[in-house]
């Protein structure tokens, strides 16, 4: 196992890694809408998805993956009437590559942001 770390990504705000690559997969934390200096990206909920996809870009740079690579996602949001607008933005991250997915309505996430989201991804 190794762990990946990034100054392009918020840094871990708990006992956790920002992913993990086993063999040849990567797996990550879930990621919220913070800036790789630890603000909080206020906004709706396509403002904080595109935040999110910026901090998953840099750990799977940083792991030698890519979106391209990306087999598996899961999308924990705060509220499921937010689905339509962020898919409108998880689309452009994934015109035409579209890996695997699960999306959850959870109760509360962390700093009480509106989307988290963990991806597992192949490491070429």
């Amino acid at each position: 196992m190794r762990k990946v770390e990034t100054t392009k990504a918020p840094q871990a705000i708990g006992p956790y890694s920002q992913g993990i690559i086993v063999n040849n997969m990567f797996y990550s934390s879930g990621q919220i809408p913070l800036t790789p200096e630890g603000e909080l990206v206020k906004g709706d909920i396509q403002a904080q998805t595109h935040q999110v996809f910026q901090n998953l870009k840099a750990v799977l740079e940083a792991a030698g993956a890519s979106l391209d690579t990306v087999v598996k996602t899961t999308v924990f949001l705060k509220n499921m009437d937010d689905f339509a607008a962020m898919n409108e933005v998880y689309s452009q991250y994934f015109p035409n590559h579209k890996p695997a997915r699960s999306c959850v309505e959870v109760a509360r996430l962390p700093k009480d942001v509106l989307v988290e989201i963990e991806v597992v991804a192949l490491v070429p």
